[in-house]
């Protein structure tokens, strides 16, 4: 990327959702993109922050979260200006907080390309993941919307799809970059049969909620599909910077619209054909689960039982991930894909065929009356 292109691309964070089935670990006041999952010694926010600084510059990153954990972000990001921090008073899902965010940066500069990325996933090849990212800014600087896809190493049923229609620019006439696919339709998380169907078609790739585009075209798109949406963003990023915004936030934004960008905007669009994908072919996951965690684990302390942790480990015959805050011994003998989570209140324990469950025992627990454990 040109230095020129590189100072009209901006990076937004969002930084929100508990992370309900990695529960007890994460919990509303420390959730899941807050916390070292893989073992690397970095919370999933500070990894996101660091593999995008080298490409854009931390003043070209603004970060969405909520008012409760803007101590945290800041403490875990201390490069972050104070003007990109965007604090939601309430969760209102993905299209408000991307699209506020995008608002923001077009009022700064109306020629600006940014690039979402959620706050609690994890890439391997950062330099890969770089290469990727500029690639799809060159795409969306066309008007398109542009997602990075995730090239599937097996027919997962716990990510979505992308469905793709062959080479977007095949002779070179638009001068987009070779790798840039077309986008028919944005696919939800399969059965088992039909994930091995798309893999072995090798016309889909997974859905990393990932979206690049130009700043005004996303509002644009926003205000096709949700104009109402679209107003009251509009409404709060006028009063941005004046005493005014605090009442127009205290006013509007709980009344917001709760919808996934992958609904509001991604769909829709790509219904238009207008939604571009870069195949991204490094290692990535969205650590949704504990399996996820035991796979992140493994991979820098290879062996049967991943620990993630400082507790005092004794184990015989046994396979699974075993997640410790406190200092006791834990023996495990003779157990095979166990989850052991073990926190200063809450002990859980399960299986990893069982791992995406987890969040129906969060709701069990809010029926029982015991929300402080959340």
């Amino acid at each position: 990327m040109s230095a020129s292109a590189a100072d009209h691309v901006y990076a937004i964070i969002p930084a929100g959702g508990v992370g309900s089935r990695l529960w007890p670990l994460s919990r509303a006041k420390e959730p899941k993109f807050l916390l070292d999952l893989t073992g690397s010694g970095h919370s999933l926010l500070r990894s996101t922050w660091d593999r995008i600084v080298p490409l854009i510059g931390s003043d070209h990153i603004m970060v969405v979260t909520g008012a409760a954990h803007r101590a945290s972000v800041v403490s875990q990001l201390p490069d972050l200006d104070g003007d990109n921090l965007v604090l939601e008073s309430e969760p209102r899902d993905s299209t408000a907080a991307i699209c506020l965010a995008a608002a923001l940066i077009a009022r700064r500069d109306p020629d600006a390309i940014v690039a979402s990325f959620p706050a609690d996933h994890f890439i391997g090849d950062e330099r890969a993941f770089r290469e990727v990212v500029t690639e799809a800014a060159q795409v969306a600087a066309t008007g398109r919307l542009v997602t990075i896809g995730i090239t599937p190493t097996s027919p997962s049923t716990g990510f979505g799809y992308i469905r793709t229609d062959g080479i977007l620019d095949p002779d070179g006439s638009l001068g987009l970059p070779k790798s840039a696919r077309a986008v028919t339709s944005f696919v939800e998380k399969p059965k088992a049969s039909v994930a091995r169907e798309y893999v072995a078609s090798g016309e889909y790739l997974w859905n990393a909620g990932m979206f690049v585009a130009r700043a005004v075209d996303l509002m644009c798109w926003l205000r096709e599909s949700e104009p109402e949406l679209a107003a009251g963003i509009d409404r709060i990023a006028d009063a941005w910077g004046t005493p005014a915004v605090y009442e127009e936030k205290a006013k509007t934004w709980p009344k917001l619209k709760k919808i996934a960008i992958d609904y509001a905007i991604a769909e829709p669009v790509a219904a238009a054909g207008q939604v571009a994908v870069i195949p991204g072919d490094f290692d990535w996951d969205d650590v949704g689960d504990f399996s996820a965690v035991a796979r992140q684990v493994r991979k820098r302390n290879p062996g049967n039982l991943a620990i993630l942790g400082e507790a005092s480990v004794l184990s015989e015959s046994s396979t699974g991930v075993l997640v410790s805050e406190t200092d006791r011994l834990i023996a495990i003998i003779g157990v095979q894909d166990l989850v052991v989570v073990d926190t200063e209140d809450v002990l859980m324990i399960t299986t990893s065929d069982h791992a995406q469950r987890v969040k129906e025992m969060v709701n069990m627990v809010r029926q029982t009356g015991n929300e402080n454990l959340l």
